[in-house]
């Protein structure tokens, strides 16, 4: 068995909803990056439980899915070491504060979901899977392992639905359809989304939920 089916064996023993793969030129191995990207879905009743806020449930649910995907890409990580390769997990919920800025992480797990082809981003700055839409998590791991990857077409997920904008309660969401290449910045301001959760949800694990926009999203 090929490693690259050996690591979609794993994955998908363990629970994962789907597997893609693809090269990147921008990674921490230069040309030779090669990236995992694995895609978890959210539970259907935990997501129907938020209303105009988030509950304590989803708020566990969020953290218990972060960090099975941590564990999971770290068993990854394990059998591509064994197998002679390196490897760098991208953390699953991870932010980086850089310049003052603390809206980044290492990696972007939407770009590589996109071009692995699993999905695409929406107006909500959500990534959207090809089948369960936004009530799903990511996780990426990038290693020098020469996987068989395929160049895909992007296509938005999104048509005129406009829910998210809608009943955004921060206003960070202003409705642009994103493209291959758009700043997130034009589509979604992270800065006014979390200090609107960090004030108003501060009841709920901290303010460092909400998944309104996720709960609304029509496209599942």
């Amino acid at each position: 068995m090929k490693i690259q089916d050996e690591l979609v064996k794993l994955f998908k023993d363990n629970g994962v909803a789907d597997v893609g793969f693809t090269h990147v030129s921008d990674g921490p191995f230069g040309e030779n990056s090669y990236a995992v990207s694995i895609v978890v879905k959210l539970s259907d009743a935990v997501v129907d439980e938020i209303t105009d806020e988030p509950t304590h449930t989803y708020f566990h649910h969020y953290r218990t899915v972060n960090a099975f995907i941590d564990r999971v890409i770290l068993q990854a990580g394990f059998l591509l070491e064994q197998n002679g390769y390196k490897y760098i997990p991208v953390g699953a919920s991870q932010s980086i504060n850089k310049d003052g800025w603390n809206y980044h992480g290492r990696y972007s797990h939407k770009k590589v979901a996109s071009m692995a082809g699993l999905g695409g981003i929406g107006k909500n700055s959500l990534f959207l899977h090809r089948e369960y839409g936004a009530r799903v998590r990511l996780g990426t791991l990038f290693t020098d392992c020469p996987f068989e990857t395929e160049k895909k077409p992007y296509t938005s997920p999104c048509t005129e639905c406009n829910l998210c904008v809608e009943h955004c309660p921060s206003g960070a969401i202003n409705g642009t359809l994103w493209q291959e290449g758009m700043d997130r910045a034009e589509v979604f301001d992270p800065e006014k989304c979390s200090e609107y959760m960090k004030k108003n949800f501060k009841h709920i694990g901290r303010g460092a939920v909400c998944g309104i926009c996720m709960k609304v999203c029509p496209k599942k």
